[in-house]
């Protein structure tokens, strides 16, 4: 038997309908199939085309010679069989009534799957068509043809400009009331706003569909990981020629979005405070930035993906893109020469294979996002396998399908694409491998250069200068004098204290000469003890106006317009002392970091702007307990550290747990007279392997996580 003759042509189905297409990339025509029972479409080539309008041939080689005597094209016996098997798998054929129950049956088991599998789908995404709006939009369509009018499109233009220019102009009440709203009242508002906003979203779509002829079978609710997201039926466009009608249906849902939210900037501007204003601000906000981030993301199957698959003229764009990746990966792993998947051009050809990886590497990320965001929602058991399940059906099992085709692969891969092969798995190893062995990493830190003993001398409250005894640059012995400096109220308030408690002590004495003093006796010991009081504190105080050296030093930077006589003001700096102990650095390590220091660790000091002294250094001190304020904010990457934190009331304090570590400097870098230099410090710290941060990052969450 003629292997043509083995073919075997049965009768398409009846209800099919052929619609004319627009060209493909190389040129060719195209028309599309339509299945009116399941609502679904097929692009077909040209050869396909003329294929079907020969199927009543019923007969190969008739077919092959009525299209090689018809047409230009030039197929064989194996683009007959991949015609019928596209007819075949997608159940395009007339079903034969003697085989088709076992047929369907089977069918039907093997897209169920087991119990398991089916709760799985149903988990991962499902769909619940809630209305069936065909016909109600057919009777409201007409009502609407003024949303798609010039003069609305114009309308919407200018509100766009003028809410945008009165939004600018009141930017800090418009972002004031933006975070005012993050309460649960709030929250609650914009929940609202996002359910009313998606809903007109769909209806855009409807609408616009049936603007152009297209059928609208059904509109429902559709729930990716339990998340409901709604949806509308718009397969029927597929019918339409025109690119543009298509696109305009797939951008119809955005450009409701965007409308709602002009109108509702411009209300929010216009409108006077009231309920009116707290309606239009979610609206406002919640839709700019739930069309912008995600409806027009052409990495998931959102509207941004339909546009970008209309204005390609690439229907399954992801489909077809990750097929042109997965033959690009495998040639360049095994040196493959097999044909790609498709041809285009070169330009497209590339993109695509990066438009593919793209696609992967975001939908890992958000992936992940998802499984953490289940693990958080459900209690701890449920949520971490939930976290499991997405992990595995998202992540691992793409992949491992991905190296199930690389073994069966594999008998077929020639000695160079092995070699090539066994190239690639060797450096994947050793990169495994340089991740696993630990490194002579540097420590890097900000650190401040500073005298280890440095006493500023600051004025208090209403003093002038009496008396300077030293000169800059004395030297000073610990408990000598600095400076001298007075008060006048002091001196009165001294005297006057000193006068009552003079007479308030002789009132005390005789009042056992009086009947009426005696009566004040506890009174008066009362009011002695108070002025006592007072004059031991006033005495106390006026130290501070006779600062002491605290140690042996060196007096350094006296303000050179300092004289007897002289008024200061209140906590002014007035001189400082240096002591003699030598120099340190002060430096913040992150608790990753301090863990691979050590004292008597060496390090190196460079000061910002290379314009101080270069010091080698060594570890003396790390402090045990985590810093929970920094001395000031110097080491905050707000202001050129690289600690991140965050001030409040006056105070910085680290966003994460950093840990102070003092380093002795080991040669001389002059003298530094009280002033300090804030540089980078490197450390040289113990070896670590570079996945080991990482790994022992999540083996500390997942052993919290699990409640150990």
């Amino acid at each position: 038997m003629n292997a043509m003759d083995a073919l075997v042509f049965p009768p398409l189905r009846e209800e099919l309908s052929l619609h004319a297409g627009p060209n493909l990339a190389n040129g060719q025509p195209s028309w599309t199939l339509e299945d009116p029972v399941r609502n679904q479409f097929f692009r077909i080539d040209w050869l396909t085309f003329e294929v079907l309008k020969r199927w009543s041939f019923a007969n190969a080689g008739d077919i092959l010679q009525d299209i090689h005597a018809d047409t230009t094209l030039n197929p064989e016996e194996g683009d007959l069989a991949e015609v019928l098997r596209f007819l075949s798998d997608n159940q395009l054929l007339r079903p034969d009534a003697r085989t088709c129950a076992n047929q369907f049956a089977s069918r039907h088991a093997k897209l169920r799957g087991s119990w398991h599998q089916q709760l799985l789908h149903h988990y991962l995404f499902f769909r619940i068509p809630l209305i069936r709006p065909d016909r109600w939009l057919d009777r409201i369509a007409p009502s609407m043809n003024w949303v798609f009018s010039s003069m609305f499109a114009r309308l919407t233009l200018l509100a766009l400009l003028l809410g945008g220019v009165q939004v600018y102009r009141e930017w800090d009440r418009f972002s004031v009331t933006l975070l005012d709203t993050f309460t649960p009242t709030g929250i609650l508002a914009y929940a609202l706003a996002l359910v009313g906003v998606k809903c007109a979203h769909e209806l855009g779509h409807a609408l616009t569909a049936k603007r152009y002829g297209c059928r609208v079978p059904a509109m429902g609710l559709a729930f990716l990981v339990l998340w409901p997201v709604p949806y509308t039926d718009t397969n029927d466009v597929w019918r339409l020629n025109d690119k543009r009608a298509r696109q305009r249906v797939a951008a119809a849902g955005v450009m409701t979005e965007l409308v709602i939210a002009i109108w509702s900037t411009l209300a929010w501007v216009v409108l006077p405070d009231g309920l009116l204003r707290s309606i239009a601000f979610p609206l406002a906000t919640t839709t700019w930035l739930a069309t912008l981030a995600i409806n027009t993301s052409p990495f998931m199957r959102f509207d941004g993906y339909f546009l970008l698959s209309d204005w390609l003229d690439l229907p399954n764009l992801h489909a077809r893109a990750f097929a042109l990746a997965r033959w690009d990966l495998r040639r360049r792993l095994f040196g493959q020469e097999d044909a790609p998947p498709e041809y285009f051009s070169r330009r497209r050809h590339v993109g695509l294979i990066l438009f593919a990886w793209a696609t992967w590497i975001y939908r890992l990320v958000l992936f992940l996002g998802i499984a953490v965001l289940v693990y958080h929602f459900f209690i701890k058991l449920v949520g971490l396998f939930l976290f499991a399940v997405e992990i595995v059906w998202f992540v691992f099992r793409p992949i491992a399908n991905e190296l199930a085709a690389w073994r069966a692969l594999w008998p077929q891969v020639q000695p160079k694409g092995r070699r090539r092969a066994r190239r690639g798995v060797w450096l994947l190893l050793v990169l495994m491998l340089l991740l696993a062995v630990p490194w002579p990493t540097r420590l890097q830190a900000t650190g401040v250069l500073r005298a280890s003993q440095v006493f500023p001398v600051h004025a208090p409250v209403h003093a002038q200068v009496a008396a300077l005894p030293l000169a800059d640059g004395s030297e000073v012995k610990a408990g000598q004098v600095l400076m001298r400096l007075s008060a006048a109220e002091n001196s009165s308030k001294h005297e006057e204290l000193a006068a009552r408690i003079e007479r308030l002590r002789w009132q005390s004495q005789a009042a056992g000469f009086d009947s009426e003093q005696r009566a004040r006796i506890m009174v008066l010991r009362e009011e002695l003890a108070t002025a006592e009081a007072e004059l031991a504190s006033l005495k106390e105080d006026a130290l501070r106006y006779q600062p002491v050296a605290p140690f042996d030093g060196t007096l350094r930077d006296i303000v050179p317009d300092l004289a007897p006589g002289v008024w200061v003001g209140k906590n002014e700096k007035l001189a400082v002392l240096v002591g003699k102990q030598g120099n340190e650095v002060d430096a913040y390590l992150e608790e990753h970091q301090v863990r691979r220091v050590a004292v008597g660790d060496a390090a190196r000091f460079y000061p910002d702007g290379l314009e101080g002294p270069f010091l080698r250094l060594q570890v003396t001190a790390i402090d045990r307990d985590a810093a929970q304020v920094l001395p000031s904010g110097v080491w905050a990457a707000q202001q050129g550290g690289m600690i991140a934190a965050r001030e409040k009331q006056g105070q910085w304090m680290p966003e994460h747990a950093v840990y102070h570590v003092t380093l002795a400097v080991k040669e001389d870098p002059g003298v530094l007279s009280g002033q300090s230099w804030r540089g980078k410090v490197v450390i040289a710290g113990d070896w670590e392997a570079p996945g080991m941060q990482f790994m022992q990052s999540f083996a500390a969450l997942l052993w919290r996580e699990l409640g150990f």
